[in-house]
């Protein structure tokens, strides 16, 4: 399951990811919330946080993750993945390099600090 982070900066999408996330949970939270910021902002700031009963992904939300990334390639400004799995945090260092745009890992605690940051340059 998805749910809006709310009290964000401006132009600054923001997720949290509980449970199991479905397919259906991209097109209908994310990929909404995505579109929106690109037609007002022009570019994506990302806050997706895997909280602490996140379970995991389904193969059609995996798909949709890819395509959501591959299809707004250059529109992506930064990127904070906020959890304390060590499976997610080692595997987000390990791809950043290919990512267009700054990745940074923050634990679940601080949410606080992971909106400074993806406020930076905007």
């Amino acid at each position: 399951m998805m749910e809006p982070i709310s009290d964000l900066p401006e132009g600054v999408v923001g997720i949290i990811a509980s449970g199991a996330v479905t397919a259906s949970d991209y097109e209908t939270v994310l990929m909404p919330a995505v579109r929106s910021a690109l037609a007002e902002h022009g570019g994506i700031r990302l806050i997706y946080q895997l909280g602490p009963a996140f379970s995991g992904f389904s193969a059609g939300a995996m798909w949709d993750d890819l395509k959501l990334g591959l299809s707004h390639l250059r529109a992506w400004r930064r990127i904070a993945v906020i959890t304390d799995l060590d499976w997610v945090t080692r595997s987000t260092r390990l791809f950043d390099f290919a990512m267009p745009c700054p990745v940074k890992v923050f634990p679940n605690g601080a949410l606080g600090k992971a909106k400074k940051w993806i406020a930076q340059g905007a």
